[in-house]
């Protein structure tokens, strides 16, 4: 598959400086050791800060096109399939014809309504034509930055408001009425939401102090992670999902990583490091990939995953040479 190419992007590594497609070659290489994956990169996007799956029939990817939180009337979806190639790099458009889409961020799809969460607003598209179907103000909860959204499987949707450390739930079976389900400092300014498939339960990040909650059906906060003065792991969460296996995938944007933490929280690993600014990441569960859209490298990934070891037993280490850069390592012995 023919890969486009961006204008050279230098990223610092503690020993070698590598240009941006590289780092993106060398980083995301690390999701799935040991396994023969794909990956596919997208480019031509302009400040992309999510991505969504449509049920094995491609993906959305929200362009804040702007600087987040501008209020221009500019941002767009755009449409890709499974391969990663373009299918409509404008398939929603701000400001074309009746269409208002000012910064789009995380997205949810219920039936055939692709929600996105916009500012003040939540907008619904109908997710095969692009046509705005419906929109929901949320300006009388002073709310100014929805940033994550997610769907149940009761069909409600959940959105939460960064400024106002909120959490909303939204019933469309109600006239897309809203109830304020948790409000509270400990959402460390709440950025992505998730169900977890196996749980049903809401999970989220907070951008503040990297944070990861879960949040009851009545609104009880649980914090699962944060850091603490004796344990710093994270910097800014921005996305949040699980796959299959019941994992959590993190994404931290202001470090470059992304982090996996297993189903039982024993374990947590960065499993990409050095990554151009990743944001509201997804997964697709049906073809277990991950979606990575870098907000200021105006580029996105698509990349296989490793599916968990059963039996126990070595590992050979991995080299320079598994990445394709042997040459260094040649360069080094004696």
């Amino acid at each position: 598959m023919a890969v486009q190419r961006s204008p050279s992007r230098t990223v610092y590594c503690p020993c070698l400086f590598l240009t941006y497609w590289m780092v993106l070659a060398v980083s995301l290489l690390a999701l799935a050791p040991h396994q023969t994956v794909w990956a596919s990169q997208i480019t031509g996007l302009v400040s992309p800060q999510s991505m969504v799956a449509d049920s094995g029939h491609g993906y959305f990817i929200a362009n804040a096109n702007g600087e987040p939180n501008d209020r221009i009337n500019h941002g767009f979806i755009t449409k890709v399939d499974q391969s990663g190639a373009i299918v409509a790099r404008e398939f929603i458009q701000g400001g074309r014809g009746t269409t208002i889409l000012h910064s789009p961020k995380e997205m949810a799809i219920l039936a055939d309504i692709l929600f996105v969460a916009d500012e003040d607003t939540i907008r619904g598209f109908n997710k095969s034509t692009g046509e705005s179907v419906t929109s929901i103000s949320m300006k009388r909860y002073h709310c100014t930055t929805l940033t994550g959204l997610a769907v149940d499987a009761h069909g409600y949707l959940y959105v939460s408001d960064t400024e106002t450390n909120a959490i909303f739930r939204i019933d469309p079976s109600r006239e897309f009425s809203v109830t304020l389900l948790a409000q509270d400092p400990l959402l460390s300014k709440p950025r992505g939401l998730a169900i977890n498939p196996r749980s049903g339960r809401l999970m989220g990040v907070g951008w503040e102090h990297g944070t990861v909650f879960e949040v009851g059906e009545q609104g009880a906060i649980k914090v699962l992670l944060v850091n603490s003065f004796f344990s710093f792991r994270f910097y800014n969460l921005d996305g949040i999902d699980f796959d299959r296996y019941g994992s959590l995938y993190l994404s931290d944007l202001t470090a470059g990583k992304i982090w996996r933490i297993r189903s039982d929280f024993k374990k947590k690993e960065a499993i990409a490091e050095f990554l151009p600014s990743p944001s509201g990441i997804g997964i697709d569960r049906k073809n277990h990939v991950i979606l990575v859209p870098y907000l200021y490298a105006n580029a996105a990934e698509i990349n296989g995953l490793e599916r968990p070891v059963q039996a126990k037993g070595s590992r050979k280490k991995r080299t320079l040479a598994d990445y394709g850069l042997g040459w260094l390592e040649k360069k080094g012995s004696p």
